[in-house]
């Protein structure tokens, strides 16, 4: 009604002006109300089907509104020029739309591909180097290799980032040893432990579990890294609580109060990420989105000075016959 408000009162004031001029000219004031009052019966039949072309056309616009981010598949039927344009420019957004996520998607795509051949390029002038180091055994050498680990760690996030949303799957589930699996990441931080004299006790957990194999271990060293990254002495305590809850336990500086609801978001380093200028916030974010696919619950408690407990929920998934 506020949309026609302006016909309604061109109409009126229409009858108006004739009722004024058979006034004016002592005319009978019924020959115009008459054909005024069956203009207006009409009109109102006219009005009320406009509004139930109108309300159609809104209902369907909303549904339209609803779609934007997939794909438009048809709009309401036009009854005016303006209404024929609007959707021409639509049409053209949305061609326009779809030519930039395809070029978007050919660019991501070709970006992936870059940094996976240059992950698996940079993997063998590590190699080369980890061979030379083991030839050696100084001070200088020890503190080499924990120096190219480091490096390595970060290749593999780098690898797993780029994996992270990639159009195919590369999940493999089947039933695993949750402590072989356990055991093959400490395995890769023993030269930390010793170096960095920090105490591991590990309790087998004895669990089996459903999940994949390769992108759990990831989850696992993330964990691990960070314990031993934030451990300056003192013990890590990796052991089995509960129905299938793996925990990882530290006794380092823990995470600030105000620092906890933020620590798996992207990019959030928190306090101490900020003493230590070398922190990314991607670790515990990949460990989260991994974490989500894997359909594991991921935890952290935490106190500073006293240390960090994460915890890993495995119960989510059930061998079931297909």
């Amino acid at each position: 009604m506020r949309q026609r408000r302006g016909g309604i009162l061109v109409f009126l004031l229409f009858c108006a002006i004739f009722c004024v001029t058979f006034l004016l000219y002592h005319l009978p004031v019924g020959a115009v109300l008459y054909p005024a009052f069956l203009c207006g019966m009409f009109g109102c039949g006219f009005l009320l089907r406009d509004f139930w072309r109108v309300r159609r056309s809104h209902e369907m616009l909303l549904q339209v509104r609803e779609m934007i981010g997939t794909r438009i598949v048809s709009l309401p039927e036009t009854c005016g020029i303006l209404e024929k344009d609007y959707q021409a420019v639509i049409r053209a957004l949305r061609e326009e739309m779809t030519e930039s996520e395809g070029a978007a998607s050919t660019r991501y795509q070709d970006m992936v591909e870059y940094y996976t051949v240059w992950v698996h390029q940079i993997k063998t002038p590590i190699t080369s180097m980890r061979l030379t180091l083991e030839k050696e055994d100084s001070p200088l050498s020890r503190k080499l290799s924990s120096d190219l680990f480091q490096i390595e760690q970060y290749v593999e996030m780098v690898l797993a980032f780029l994996r992270l949303d990639s159009d195919h799957s590369d999940y493999v589930f089947r039933e695993q040893d949750l402590d072989a699996i356990v055991r093959q990441s400490v395995s890769k931080f023993a030269a930390e432990f010793i170096a960095r004299k920090i105490r591991l006790d590990y309790v087998p957990t004895e669990y089996k579990v459903v999940t994949d194999e390769k992108w759990l271990s990831f989850v696992v060293e993330q964990v691990l890294s960070n314990a031993l990254k934030y451990t300056r002495e003192g013990t890590i305590r990796i052991y089995g609580k509960g129905p299938k809850t793996l925990c990882i336990e530290d006794t380092g500086i823990g995470i600030a109060p105000n620092d906890l609801p933020r620590v798996f978001e992207k990019g959030y380093t928190g306090y101490n990420g900020r003493k230590d200028k070398r922190a990314s916030g991607i670790g515990l974010y990949l460990c989260k989105r991994i974490c989500v696919k894997l359909g594991v619950e991921i935890a952290l408690e935490s106190q500073p000075g006293k240390g960090t407990c994460v915890s890993l929920h495995l119960e989510q998934y059930r061998l079931r016959a297909e």
